[in-house]
């Protein structure tokens, strides 16, 4: 992370407030550390004011280095959000008298729809773990609990034995925002995970997925694990253990689930941010429909 903000006690107060006060997560945190530090950076190269003194002309300067530098529309607008955060937070610290960003118009976003896999694509990575291996085995149950439960890859790494019942079949997880929710999962994520934990190692770690050195699974070791899986089955490389969270709202939705299940079951605060999952289903239709249809 960039030394400025390491010295800078207003962003150091700023980042706690975001994690204790306001309890977002950590991996969020960071993505407002990194959007600040590309700020900083700019404002020290190019600007002769201190960012506390800025004005909106200077925003609007910053706005406009971030298209020049060929970032999407999504990308400067969560940078101008993470702006937005800021100094309304040195605004209610009396550090600031107003925001430089609170007249500003944020671009229009391009529409943008998540991949998705095909239930045949998602059968063929779940079929693709060696169950004669033992770090597979571990992987089978990853995958599979993925796609039955929808999770975020990092509300699966932080699974803890505790929070699954094998049972009942629910794993209770805490999502953003430190908001708990339980999420049932079904015979065949129930086979696998009770697979895994038969051959789990010994380890004082609470955490449901270990390392082969007994330690919490980090998020770069499980994507190179997907990764190896998606050139044995001569998957789409772009596929990420994020598309299996994606390909489980999607497929629930075409099969005739309702939307308000599914965004309790995603987590999501929003049932727009839900929403989203019905423009992939009925996108899915019109390819049924043309590939199927005798006039398609």
């Amino acid at each position: 992370m960039h030394e400025l903000i390491k010295e800078d006690p207003y962003l150091k107060d700023f980042f706690n407030y975001l994690y204790i006060e306001k309890g977002l997560s950590q991996n969020t945190v960071k993505s407002y550390k990194r959007d600040l530090d590309n700020f900083l950076n700019w404002s020290n190269k190019s600007q002769k004011s201190n960012y506390i003194n800025f004005n909106e002309v200077q925003i609007n300067k910053y706005i406009s280095f971030l298209f020049k530098s060929k970032l999407k529309s999504s990308s400067v607008n969560r940078k101008i959000s993470s702006l937005k955060a800021l100094y309304l937070y040195l605004v209610k610290k009396n550090i600031v008298n107003s925001s430089p960003v609170n007249e500003i118009v944020t671009p229009k976003q391009e529409k943008y729809l998540p991949m998705s896999m095909s239930e045949d694509e998602v059968d063929r990575l779940l079929e693709s773990p060696d169950l004669t291996i033992e770090i597979e085995i571990r992987d089978k149950a990853m995958i599979e609990l993925l796609y039955a439960t929808g999770t975020r890859i990092s509300e699966l790494l932080n699974l803890k034995i505790i929070d699954m019942d094998t049972q009942r079949c629910v794993i209770k997880v805490i999502g953003k925002g430190s908001k708990e929710r339980l999420i049932p999962f079904g015979e065949s994520a129930l086979e696998a995970i009770n697979n895994y934990l038969a051959v789990r190692k010994k380890s004082t770690s609470k955490e449901v997925f270990l390392s082969n050195r007994g330690t919490k699974l980090s998020r770069v070791a499980f994507w190179k694990r997907i990764k190896i899986y998606l050139i044995r089955t001569n998957l789409k490389e772009s596929i990420s253990p994020h598309t299996l969270r994606h390909a489980f709202a999607t497929h629930l939705l075409n099969r005739g689930a309702d939307l308000r299940s599914v965004q309790l079951l995603l987590g999501h605060s929003d049932l727009s941010t839900t929403q989203i999952y019905t423009h992939i289903a009925k996108q899915r239709l019109g390819e049924v429909l043309k590939k199927h249809h005798p006039r398609g």
